[in-house]
């Protein structure tokens, strides 16, 4: 039997071809800025989850050289811990390089007067991808607009923090073996979150997904959300009573009530500070293959006694954040392929 000769079709507008680590997968989407969790459709977190898998093995390795040649600028205007570590790990196991500063409000030109556009400007001539975190809500489409190069959201204010629900979303997927048919519950500070709000864009996306927003009247999550949710047809209850929901979810996402949201509104904060608090007793109450996730830092609402316990999935999540931000950058800077030596010949395209 003669052998089926590869595809040379054309891909998708915006698509590449498989290269490095991605090959087999099929087409890369055509992902440049990384804006919202709304930006993201099955189809391309399919590919980067199974990129994340391989690459959860690449870094194993000790990296490769995908992004060889790179180099990606984390620029914070709020700090961070796991999200510029992480990123910036992504690139360095990539074998891309790092510039980098972790309080841009005080350590660079804003100080003075600089605009986030004219910064933004400045750092595409210097940086292949630029990762922003911001106090202001929509920041990071101000920075797209003004950019040749990818802009990734870090967070921006209380508004979203895509990267974060790509991390967790892939996290349920690893624990749980699935992304449809699921009860989550997100708890804590729901209006100021972020990350809730992202997690709850990208939950939209499966069928049969229940949603327990469990939160204080103050602090209940914004009706944008809400109004998504109703209109995606996804099933949701507000609820105040943590213990009424435990036994019923397959996911508890704790949160922390934001101090450093609330301003000078120190009475408000204190008088929901620590009305939620997961322990050995709240996890008695929980199903046998449930998993507690926290975006961290945690500040009291999960006790460490309950790190020991198998379903306490908050340390194993913030790991996978590297996986799947590895994933990222490997996806907006795609390698650069080898040129042909001279005289090679004509390369065709081949897809799987």
């Amino acid at each position: 039997m003669p052998q089926k000769r590869p595809s040379t079709r054309r891909l998708a507008r915006g698509s590449r071809a498989p290269f490095g680590v991605a090959q087999g997968l099929g087409p890369a989407p055509p992902l440049h800025h990384v804006l919202a969790a709304q930006q993201f459709d099955p189809a391309t977190l399919d590919y980067l989850f199974r990129l994340a898998d391989r690459m959860e093995k690449v870094a194993a390795r000790g990296g490769n050289n995908q992004c060889r040649d790179r180099i990606m600028a984390t620029l914070f205007y709020e700090p961070s811990t796991r999200t510029r570590f992480s990123f910036e790990t992504a690139m360095l196991r990539l074998g891309g390089r790092v510039i980098s500063t972790e309080n841009a409000r005080e350590f660079s030109s804003v100080s003075k007067g600089e605009t986030l556009e004219d910064t933004i400007r400045i750092l595409n001539g210097y940086a292949d991808v630029i990762v922003l975190r911001h106090n202001e809500v929509g920041a990071a489409e101000r920075a797209a607009a003004v950019s040749r190069v990818p802009i990734i959201n870090a967070g921006d204010g209380v508004g979203q923090h895509p990267t974060q629900a790509l991390l967790d979303l892939f996290t349920i997927r690893k624990e749980l073996g699935r992304l449809e048919d699921l009860s989550v519950a997100m708890v804590g500070d729901l209006a100021q979150g972020r990350t809730v709000r992202s997690l709850a864009y990208l939950l939209s996306k499966f069928r049969d997904i229940r949603i327990w927003f469990v939160a204080p009247p103050e602090l209940r999550m914004k009706e944008d959300i809400l109004e998504h949710l109703r209109k995606h047809g996804v099933a949701y209850k507000e609820e105040s009573d943590l213990a009424k929901v435990l036994p019923e979810a397959d996911v508890v996402y704790q949160t922390r009530i934001q101090k450093e949201r609330f301003g000078g509104r120190i009475a408000d904060y204190e008088k929901v500070q620590g009305i939620y608090v997961l322990d050995s007793a709240s996890l008695k109450l929980m199903k046998p293959k449930s998993i507690v996730m926290h975006p961290l830092p945690r500040v009291g609402e999960i006790r460490p006694e309950a790190d020991a316990d198998p379903r306490a999935a908050y340390f194993r999540q913030a790991q996978n954040g590297l996986y799947v931000r590895m994933a990222l950058l490997a996806t907006v800077l795609p390698t650069r392929r080898p040129r042909p030596k001279p005289g090679a010949g004509r390369v065709e395209l081949s897809i799987p």
